[in-house]
């Protein structure tokens, strides 16, 4: 980058960079007089009538801030030849958090997040908005005194699902090509193609508790060749000596597909040896009809009864937290449609069973 855009919104340094990804890169940057850190985000600006995912996200940003977990943007336009917006500069993912647990968190930790990232997913339903990329990297934890609270972040991806004013609910829409997002994470009905909504982020949710705790995904490690099995000679179309596939083949739809297939056959052992409450979370998900508005508080209550139930204290005390002399601090265990409560039916486990039933 030219030193000409090394200060931004004329009072902005720009340092390291710390963070490149698909929707822009992001630097560590400095205020020139206060000293205080921030975040910058910076992408190429395009032509005029171009989309600008960078300038989508700072208006989304605008909408939600001043909400519980979301950091405050201080400053979005264009500066020479970039799109920037410089925000709250935050502590640590919970991916990164997780790198240094190495790859586990304790029951206790993983109630404390659940409890926070049900509500930060809920506030941005309740502005109108899916997330549509809920992975442990778009979640960072706070610095100084909110040093306990969870921050979700990175909303190239968000999309409105209603209409503010009317509260009408996007249609239902399938494309043939799986969704955006990331595979790991992404709800089976994104594989699918099916336009996202409200499930999707709590479905994608709970992956992510489950990850935490078993310290891996089933289909973690799947990737598609580079370039497709070549047909045996007997098999190969005579026109095209490679066979069709090869016109067509990409790495990263088949990738995608295999993540699908492996989530779809690992559905009834997903929640295995884990307590019930993370296979009712999973269940009711993946029950929820597309238009459906969750119940959160149903689900806040849920895994307080665990913690409840396992002897956890709510003290802001994670696996990673580092007590005043200097040594982590262990845990011991670790038109509007009506609210789909968790507790429909005749009690939890008949609903479990009703969404079994109908092969979710």
């Amino acid at each position: 980058m030219s030193s000409e855009y090394t200060t931004f919104a004329g009072k902005y340094r720009l340092e390291e960079e710390i963070a490149n990804g698909g929707c822009g890169t992001v630097f560590l940057g400095v205020h020139t007089v206060a000293g205080k850190e921030v975040a910058i985000k910076i992408e190429p600006a395009v032509a005029r009538n171009a989309t600008s995912p960078l300038k989508q996200e700072s208006k989304i940003y605008k909408t939600l801030m001043g909400g519980p977990g979301v950091p405050w943007i201080m400053w979005s336009g264009k500066q020479g030849d970039y799109n920037v917006m410089i925000i709250d500069l935050m502590g640590p993912s919970l991916e990164d958090l997780f790198k240094m647990c190495n790859r586990h968190f304790s029951m206790k930790t993983v109630l404390l997040l659940a409890d926070q990232l049900i509500s930060r997913i809920e506030f941005i339903h309740s502005k109108n908005f899916v997330h549509r990329d809920i992975k442990p990297a778009n979640f960072v934890m706070g610095t100084g005194r909110s040093s306990h609270l969870v921050n979700v972040i990175d909303f190239g991806l968000a999309k409105k699902f209603r209409d503010a004013k009317t509260s009408s609910h996007i249609p239902f829409k399938q494309d043939d090509m799986h969704g955006v997002g990331t595979s790991l994470f992404a709800a089976i009905n994104t594989h699918l193609g099916i336009e996202s909504s409200r499930r999707d982020d709590l479905e994608s949710l709970a992956y992510m508790l489950i990850y935490f705790l078993r310290g891996t995904l089933p289909w973690r490690k799947l990737r598609a060749p580079a370039h497709p099995p070549q047909n045996p000679p007997e098999a190969s179309d005579a026109t095209q000596p490679n066979g069709p596939a090869d016109n067509t083949y990409n790495p990263i739809s088949a990738t995608w597909d295999l993540i699908r297939d492996s989530k779809l056959k690992h559905e009834p052992l997903l929640t295995v040896g884990l307590p019930p409450e993370f296979d009712v979370l999973y269940k009711y998900a993946r029950g929820l009809e597309f238009d459906d508005l969750p119940d959160y508080e149903g689900l806040r209550k849920l895994f307080r009864g665990l913690g409840e139930r396992v002897g956890i204290e709510y003290d802001d005390v994670y696996d990673w937290t580092v007590t005043s002399e200097g040594a982590v601090k262990s845990s011991s265990h670790g038109k509007r449609h009506p609210t789909r409560s968790i507790s429909e039916g005749s009690g939890r486990r008949r609903y479990c069973e009703a969404c079994n039933a109908k092969g979710r």
